[in-house]
């Protein structure tokens, strides 16, 4: 008998699991009332144009997969399902470099994608500061994310390697036009910066985007201190 209640189990929940196959993600706004109220009959079948596919949900994760879909009119998109890293621009510097994403910390629009660490257009994201870090340092002859000491005068440490009078001065002329963030510099100390996704992985397969700073960075510190606190 025990045997028996299994085996009708088993096939309640295979029946169950073909009918949801068979369920297609649409659309369309034909099984939606009108605008004055009304229920409308269904007057027509569903059309592929109106077909909806399955969130990417990516990943972060060193084992990289980027699926390749066949979409509309013969194009292809590209579906990002584990990511780790991207190109991510300084936009103040006007440099960009590949680096890792390290971690998710801020979503608007769903905790949801914060607690599953997945990768969306626009989240909050933690990059690995050290490709920007030797830039920086190479670009302006200063060391940058320097620990300081509590109660101590923080001087700017100047990068002593030897180097030509051409070089000294390009770099002296540079550093009359230099302002760092200190909210970016107490980044620089822990190595991970904020940055945000502003390509879309589940569209394009990649995941790029820019570092957070002024008056942007100010406001997701804000709201994420405050989604702490709770």
């Amino acid at each position: 008998e025990m045997e028996e209640e299994e085996r009708e189990q088993n096939f309640v929940t295979s029946g169950a699991r073909k009918e949801s196959n068979a369920m297609g993600i649409g659309r369309d706004s034909l099984h939606k009332r009108r605008a004055t109220g009304g229920r409308q009959k269904k007057w027509r079948k569903k059309r592929k144009h109106e077909m909806g596919r399955i969130p990417a949900g990516t990943k972060i994760s060193s084992n990289v997969c980027v699926r390749r879909v066949r979409v509309r009119g013969g194009n292809y998109k590209f579906r990002a399902l584990r990511l780790d890293s991207g190109n991510w621009s300084w936009p103040s510097e006007a440099v960009a470099r590949k680096t890792r994403v390290l971690d998710v910390t801020y979503n608007a629009s769903n905790n949801e994608l914060v607690r599953t660490q997945t990768l969306v257009k626009s989240a909050i994201v933690q990059i690995d500061a050290t490709p920007f870090r030797h830039w920086y340092e190479s670009h302006y002859g200063v060391k940058i994310g320097v620990k300081k000491v509590k109660g101590q005068k923080q001087e700017e440490v100047v990068d002593d390697t030897k180097r030509s009078k051409h070089l000294t001065r390009k770099l002296a002329a540079r550093q009359a036009d230099r302002k760092l963030d200190p909210l970016l510099d107490e980044q620089f100390v822990t190595g991970r910066l904020y940055a945000c996704i502003s390509s879309r992985p589940g569209q394009c397969g990649r995941c790029d985007g820019y570092i957070l700073e002024g008056k942007e960075l100010e406001f997701y510190m804000k709201k994420m201190q405050k989604k702490k606190s709770k």
